[in-house]
């Protein structure tokens, strides 16, 4: 058995609703990962995907619940601790790795790596116009984690054929007016589909009593993806 099957064996034994594995050489250089020393050679990605609850997303509104504000510290917390047990496995068998916080900004808007761009070449789903991951199998109501390493991984997955098409919802549905509508394009910067500062401004000042990092989960309430 070659290390991807045993590492598939071990991951199937964790909580994580669905994994995949990319190879990430011809873009992580575009990442704040270059900054940090370590991680030469650190060609492939192992992702993973956890279903966020029906029930709690359905509690979204013209707002974020207390519900979802705990449920998603919950699962990136959960994913955390996931991808240190893959790592731990991974370097127990004379690899390395380096695990990609869930959730985590560098310079106000920006994170270590995205972890959907290693999902989607992973083949395990696409990116919509509101900048965010939907799954293939769950849909868009999911959290995502990535970890990085030179284990040499099977990646022999195919890109998913899916998109938005003519779907605005989410552009109509942002209180921020954030999303511009544009389709992802993997060529250029995501900066065009979204308008971060304006997003966390704006959860910011209409969410801060929800709790501290609040998120606000309403154009993916609205997204005909979720369910």
């Amino acid at each position: 058995m070659n290390f991807t099957e045993e590492l598939k064996r071990y991951i199937d034994t964790l909580a994580v609703s669905e994994y995949g594995f990319s190879n990430i050489s011809q873009i992580k250089t575009r990442t704040l990962l270059d900054l940090e020393p370590g991680n030469k050679n650190m060609d492939y990605a192992v992702s993973i995907v956890i279903k966020l609850s029906s029930a709690v997303l359905e509690g979204i509104t013209d707002k974020p619940t207390f519900s979802y504000f705990h449920h998603y510290r919950t699962v990136n917390a959960h994913i955390d601790s996931t991808l240190l047990k893959i790592g731990m496995f991974i370097e127990n068998n004379g690899y390395r790795y380096i695990p990609i916080p869930a959730s985590q900004s560098i310079n106000g808007y920006q994170g270590l790596f995205q972890h959907k761009t290693a999902a989607r070449l992973a083949g395990l789903g696409y990116i919509g116009k509101n900048a965010m991951f939907i799954s293939d199998k769950f849909g868009i109501g999911v959290r995502l984690g990535t970890l990085i390493t030179d284990a040499p991984l099977d990646t022999s997955s195919t890109l998913s054929s899916g998109s938005c098409g003519n779907c605005s919802v989410c552009v109509l549905k942002c209180p921020a007016m954030a999303i511009s509508g544009e389709i992802f394009n993997p060529d250029f910067p995501e900066n065009s589909l979204i308008d971060r500062r304006s997003c966390s401004e704006y959860m910011k000042n209409n969410f801060q009593h929800i709790g501290r990092g609040v998120v606000c989960g309403i154009c993916m309430r609205n997204c005909p993806k979720l369910f």
